[in-house]
């Protein structure tokens, strides 16, 4: 094979000498761009409740835009996969974070509630782009070393959450539309950390071309259950994916109607989530991997993640979520272990579009999750401060992490049979 040239930042370098840095390099562009996230979680409920003349009018505008943000990352997902796959991961990556830098100022800006709805379109379109990231670190790290790369990826997301509320919350409390003016600018900085630092991760040879099959998200979750060794892992991700952004999409809401909080308490509530984040999946995670494989951790962590649900909902004062957070420990190796079992089961070659199917099948039930969770909100937002009833949604949680827990184990059990029957492991698990 001939030798990379060095041309500029966008030239692809060789994996094994350039893995180190160009790990580093897109931790950096992750963190940035969660960090520019983590900034409006606490606000935009709140700057929806500008618009709006009543708390009932809040939740719904606020479904509604998550919905929408959501479906439009759903379509994305999947194309914005397959071009990296063809055109390489540089390229995308940069469209994405010029697409976020426009959706903050235009949200930032907005004077009506359209206006903010069709900027959050954008937003969901590009942030969808989080997909080529995780196309990226496969690039360049061998299969062992997935799981324990993905968590590192997964710290980040986990600092930009540590930052990011804190930073909302406190520019909130000074103005609701200054969180977003600053959210913009983070997200120039990696438009012009990526163009002048970020190399390119898939060599020419490992690229193909692009059909319209892979334009439509549905036809590649098809793909994706169609992989060898995945099997009941998707409806496993699915329902993971449906009750986390069922939590992320009625916390502050959430909070607000059970024991008071505004953005600031949101935030701090936020920034415990992220520092727990944090240091299990870039601390504690490749130690627990060298003590069980990825398939035992998924099943501890959705035993966590259950309890953790319950516990959400059973609360009755504020202190006692971060009782719940910080017990949570292996709930957050959840997304590093599925990940890593469902990219072990891709060819180098499909990393891109399969990894951005699972970002699509989450950004599904991203959009699920709004439809489901505000409206279930709305039943028992009427309840006094503390009534334990306004957790209807986190116990729905726990029910979806549950069954998942059920579908894993059953999964693993019939992936060992069919090694030991020495059949395709999809072909046991079909139905």
């Amino acid at each position: 094979m001939s030798a990379v040239p060095e041309a500029g930042p966008g030239a692809p370098r060789p994996p094994g000498a350039a893995a180190p840095a160009a790990m580093r390099f897109i931790m950096v562009a992750v963190l940035i761009d969660m960090l520019a996230v983590g900034i409006i979680v606490p606000v935009l409920p709140a700057l929806v409740g500008q618009f709006t003349p009543n708390p009932a009018e809040q939740t719904r505008w606020y479904g509604l835009i998550a919905f929408t943000y959501a479906a439009a990352s759903f379509f994305a997902a999947p194309l914005l996969g397959a071009l990296s796959d063809r055109y390489g991961r540089r390229p995308v990556l940069l469209l994405g974070f010029c697409g976020v830098a426009i959706n903050f100022f235009t949200t930032a800006l907005a004077t009506s509630l359209w206006m903010l709805l069709a900027s959050r379109i954008v937003g969901g379109a590009m942030q969808a782009n989080a997909a080529v990231a995780n196309a990226y670190v496969a690039d360049i790290t061998p299969p062992e070393e997935r799981a324990r790369r993905f968590g590192l990826l997964g710290a980040m997301f986990g600092i930009g959450f540590i930052l990011g509320p804190v930073m909302g919350g406190l520019l909130g409390g000074i103005d609701l539309r200054l969180p977003f003016f600053v959210a913009g600018g983070l997200a120039l900085l990696n438009l012009a950390y990526g163009f002048f630092v970020l190399p390119e991760s898939l060599p020419a040879d490992r690229r193909r071309a692009v059909g319209w099959a892979a334009a439509n998200p549905l036809s590649s979750l098809q793909a994706l259950a169609r992989l060898q060794g995945v099997g009941l892992l998707v409806l496993v991700l699915a329902l993971v994916g449906l009750a986390q952004f069922t939590l992320y999409t009625v916390w502050v809401l959430y909070t607000t109607f059970k024991f008071g909080w505004g953005p600031t308490e949101n935030g701090w509530s936020l920034f415990a989530v992220g520092m727990v984040s944090a240091v299990v999946q870039g601390v504690l995670l490749g130690r627990i991997l060298k003590r069980v494989t990825p398939q035992r951790l998924a099943v501890l962590a959705l035993v966590s993640s259950s309890l953790a649900f319950a516990g959400y909902g059973l609360a009755s004062e504020g202190w006692m979520l971060y009782v719940v957070i910080v017990m949570n420990l292996l709930g957050n190796t959840i997304g590093a272990a599925l990940q890593s079992l469902v990219s072990g089961a891709a060819s180098g070659r499909e990393q891109g579009q399969t990894l951005g199917a699972v970002s699509g099948l989450n950004s599904l039930m991203a959009v699920l999750a709004p439809a489901l969770a505000t409206p279930l909100l709305a039943l028992v937002s009427h309840l006094p401060r503390g009534d334990w009833r306004i957790g209807a949604p986190m116990f729905f949680c726990a029910a979806l992490q549950a069954l998942a827990l059920l579908l894993a184990v059953l999964h693993f059990r019939r992936e060992r049979r069919a090694r030991r029957a020495g059949a395709p492991a999809d072909q046991a698990v079909s139905p």
